[in-house]
């Protein structure tokens, strides 16, 4: 992926790793659970083509720092900073494309009221997606050194993959050590998740809002888009036709015409 690197400061001070490349209107990408920027790289030449993209390692990944302890609204507030640094150097608000527990952290920036142009939130996960049994077996993966065993349980219990495409997934591994990231992050957001008040946070939204779910998606995927939509300006989903919670990957076209046919 080229751009250039630079970053920004977080809510409670931490550094958060950009890159950004391209020229056009500015769009802001925020990645998943098991993310960092690198994961864009499927949408990734065909977004900054024509627009100025600039995509963030959400905080304990990549190029980011991390606090000394964790909670979502720091999270909710590191996504407001970016926004509004952008927001800045453009001299305009900013489109924000979110992807899973990127999303989540997206409509809670809403809190901060940021100069967000339109937003593109693809099935955020809540309180829904987990059960406290399934954290305690994940922390107990991670903790005895079995983050693969971990990510397994995670993509098939959680995304609802079948096992043919977990192992798809490992003859094609991410350009990044994804299973480092899984163990520093995702026990402390999966507990993160079971407070977080989506419905809350999507009433502070005021721009367009576009919604994109996976017809494949696991049921808490639709369940939570049907609460946000009921509150969010617009009430726009998109269905996902054949498709799950993978679609950046799995069909990258289909997802950069979704976005620039609502982004304008």
């Amino acid at each position: 992926m080229d751009g250039t690197r630079h970053e920004v400061t977080g809510a409670d001070g931490v550094p958060l790793g950009l890159l950004t490349a391209g020229e056009g209107p500015p769009l802001l990408l925020v990645h998943g659970g098991a993310g960092q920027i690198e994961s864009w790289a499927p949408i990734w030449d065909l977004l900054t083509a024509h627009r100025r993209v600039t995509a963030v390692d959400r905080r304990g990944r990549g190029s980011s720092g991390d606090g000394t302890g964790y909670s979502i609204e720091s999270e909710y507030g590191d996504v407001a900073a970016v926004v509004e640094a952008l927001a800045e150097a453009s001299g305009g608000p900013v489109d924000v494309f979110a992807h899973s527990y990127g999303a989540t952290c997206t409509l809670g920036a809403a809190r901060h009221a940021p100069p967000f142009g339109s937003l593109v939130l693809y099935e955020p996960p809540g309180p829904q997606t987990v059960t406290p049994e399934f954290l305690e077996r994940l922390t107990t993966w991670v903790d005895e050194g079995r983050a693969g065993r971990a990510m397994v349980g995670f993509l098939m219990e959680i995304i609802g993959l079948s096992e043919a495409e977990v192992d798809a997934l490992r003859a094609a591994p991410p350009a990044y050590d994804i299973l480092a990231v899984l163990s520093a992050t995702l026990p402390r957001e999966g507990r993160a998740l079971l407070g977080a008040d989506l419905v809350g946070s999507a009433r502070s939204v005021t721009c367009p809002t576009l919604l994109l779910l996976g017809e494949r998606s696991p049921a808490w995927a639709g369940t939570i888009t049907e609460e946000v939509a009921a509150v969010v300006p617009g009430d726009e989903v998109t269905l996902l036709s054949g498709l799950g919670h993978e679609a950046i990957d799995a069909t990258p076209g289909l997802v950069v015409e979704l976005l620039d046919r609502f982004l304008g």
